[in-house]
């Protein structure tokens, strides 16, 4: 009995248009965000510097604009934070911590990271009121993105919270003009 050949190519054919599909299902909810995000995407897919995240803010790292970092978060019951948090504790085991922001010049930053949690940024004292967020719920490089409006090279407390993980992955970019 003769194969069929042709019927053979078919479906090494869908097998491999499958296989090729499939990384472009998985983008596909990273392509939703409202604002251009390829900076932060390109950022995600680098290797991570690899931090502790401070339990107070005498502990916490630098970070710096435009690196990838996979910081190590704490149980959120022990650490204490710069201001109280904008946002309560989600009541089951969440986790938090705290890093120091070194910007360069004053302007709007994004502040990226792969997963839901609270972004508060203190500034001499106060919270910060972002200026826009956006998320993708099904996107993980990155899943959150907010954006704040910072005066310059004096230090910021990024503060994160109620994190159903005990690590994530953040960077922080420069936002571009806004187009009108």
């Amino acid at each position: 009995m003769k194969p069929n050949r042709g019927k053979f190519f078919a479906i090494l054919l869908a097998l491999v248009l499958k296989g090729a599909a499939q990384p472009a299902l998985a983008d596909e909810a990273c392509v939703d965000f409202k604002w251009d995000v390829s900076k932060e995407r390109a950022l995600f897919a680098e290797t991570p510097v690899a931090l502790t995240a401070g339990k107070d803010p005498m502990s916490a790292p630098v970070v710096v604009p435009n690196r990838l970092y996979r910081l190590k978060l704490t149980p959120q019951d022990r650490v204490t934070f710069s201001v109280d948090t904008a946002r309560k504790t989600a009541g089951a085991p969440v986790y938090a911590g705290l890093a120091t922001l070194k910007t360069p010049p004053a302007g709007s930053y994004r502040i990226a990271v792969d997963l839901p949690l609270w972004i508060d940024v203190v500034s001499n004292g106060a919270l910060m009121q972002p200026t826009d967020f956006q998320g993708q719920h099904s996107c993980s490089a990155p899943h959150k993105i907010v954006v704040f409006e910072l005066a310059g090279a004096q230090p910021f407390v990024l503060q994160f919270s109620n994190a159903v993980k005990d690590d994530i992955l953040l960077t922080v970019t420069p936002a571009p003009p806004r187009k009108l």
